[in-house]
């Protein structure tokens, strides 16, 4: 990921309505949300969704496909990925200590952990 690209992300990230919508997706995982499911979790007006949902494409941090009649958004997990090995990167700069913590939350797995 190149810095602008990254400029683009953060911005798109750095709005209480996009944040939300983008941790809703997350949450709903590669299933996703149709609109009208993301409208009602959050309370976005329709044109706002829209709007903030077309921010989020454009930052390759949203995804869609069409399910018959419905659209169904789901989080951009390669752009996610992307922006996160951007910001960590540089990290540690050969001092392990200082991102531990970090790494440590990355290296978790996603959703709920599988019980034996």
């Amino acid at each position: 990921m190149e810095t602008k690209e990254a400029i683009t992300a953060l911005s798109a990230l750095a709005h209480e309505g996009r944040m939300a919508v983008f941790r809703l997706l997350v949450r709903a995982g590669p299933q996703g949300l149709s609109a009208g499911e993301i409208a009602e979790a959050t309370g976005a007006l329709a044109n706002t969704l829209s709007t903030n949902l077309g921010i989020l494409a454009r930052a390759d941090l949203v995804t869609s496909r069409r399910e018959g009649r419905s659209i169904i958004y789901t989080a951009g997990f390669g752009g996610m990925r992307e922006l996160l090995a951007f910001l960590m990167e540089d990290c540690c700069a050969g001092q392990p200590e200082v991102c531990g913590a970090t790494a440590e939350i990355i290296a978790r797995p996603c959703g709920p952990v599988a019980t034996a």
